[in-house]
């Protein structure tokens, strides 16, 4: 799917700038996160369980020697813990604390595909009517007739936050 300028009589409309979004499920519901931020995909292999961990910690990867954790992004928003399938993936991407970079690993149901959404497609985060907290959300994003959760990763993924309910644990 692409964010393209829409025809009208007077030529192409220009909606500012494109961003690129990794989307991908969890359940029946689709999000995303800039591109920007994912290093890479990887299947669903052996994890490390790290004891007395909140439930969204699945546990812990080894990534080419990094220790890598890995965080079941249902169980961060208030879910179940995911169930693991076929199409289940761990997207890593890099996160910054205290000005160093960290890997985390994201526990999702499937990947779907990167698109484009242009910068006038997004629109703020509701007020109400989410199912997830609605500081995890950087905006929605129109693609179509639909709209997909674009995830604020540095809020939704917050490492102090995480670790403050890893301590109360």
């Amino acid at each position: 799917m692409q964010a393209q300028n829409a025809p009208t009589p007077h030529g192409p409309v220009d909606f500012g700038p494109a961003l690129q979004y990794l989307t991908f499920s969890l359940g029946d519901e689709v999000f995303a996160m800039d591109i920007r931020c994912v290093r890479e995909i990887i299947q669903h292999g052996n994890m490390t369980m790290v004891p007395l961990m909140p439930d969204f910690v699945r546990g812990v990867i080894n990534l080419r020697g990094s220790v890598v954790p890995v965080i079941d992004l249902q169980s961060r928003f208030g879910r179940p813990r995911a169930q693991v399938g076929k199409k289940t993936c761990i997207i890593i991407f890099d996160t910054t604390v205290d000005d160093e970079k960290l890997e985390l690993g994201l526990l999702v149901d499937a990947v779907s595909e990167v698109i484009d959404i242009a910068q006038a497609h997004i629109e703020p985060a509701p007020q109400f009517g989410t199912s997830i907290r609605r500081d995890f959300i950087h905006g929605m994003g129109k693609v179509g007739n639909d709209f997909i959760v674009i995830l604020a990763p540095e809020r939704a993924l917050d490492i102090n936050e995480m670790a403050a309910l890893a301590e109360q644990a």
